[in-house]
């Protein structure tokens, strides 16, 4: 993401609209992705840093320097919850089970607003490649998740998540 403003919107033209994505003048940039999980080959004892085992796909895009959820902005006539699914492989190679949506996120780009809806996603194969677009793929706790997201909004999604887990019957 560009650079926060201190209103919470963000600037500059990284994440400048598409024309698939504007639609009529002024309207919504329409995005979605996923917070992807998965359960770390280690889960068996309790995580000091929160979530029992539970790891946190982040992706890191070069062009911007930061670190977010795997999103992106919908093709024409794409529904989100199969944007978010194509941004999830797109971006980190991974298959997933998409499970409860989490909040939407609406922010500023320029003057443009952005709205972007999240799905919980567990991981359930794939391998990463790194690509133009993004570089590097990590799995954290989500306290050391919450430490590497760069924008405070994709921070709240950490909690979204951990919320929506038990909804999910996780067994938790």
């Amino acid at each position: 993401m560009p650079d926060a403003m201190p209103n919470g919107a963000a600037r500059g033209s990284g994440d400048a609209p598409n024309g698939a994505a504007r639609g009529a003048a002024g309207a919504p940039i329409r995005a979605a992705g996923c917070v992807l999980w998965r359960r770390s080959a280690a889960s068996s004892v309790p995580s000091a840093s929160g979530g029992d085992g539970l790891e946190i796909a982040l992706v890191h895009r070069p062009k911007y320097d930061d670190w977010s959820h795997p999103k992106g902005k919908l093709k024409r006539a794409e529904d989100a919850l199969s944007g978010a699914v194509r941004e999830v492989a797109e971006e980190t190679g991974m298959t997933c089970t998409v499970g409860p949506e989490l909040p939407t996120v609406r922010y500023l780009v320029g003057d443009r607003p952005k709205e972007v809806r999240y799905w919980a996603a567990e991981a359930t194969g794939g391998a990463f490649t790194p690509n133009r677009e993004v570089d590097r793929l990590l799995w954290a706790a989500p306290d050391t998740a919450r430490r590497y997201l760069t924008q405070d909004r994709d921070k709240d999604l950490v909690a979204a998540l951990l919320s929506a887990l038990p909804r999910m019957g996780d067994g938790r």
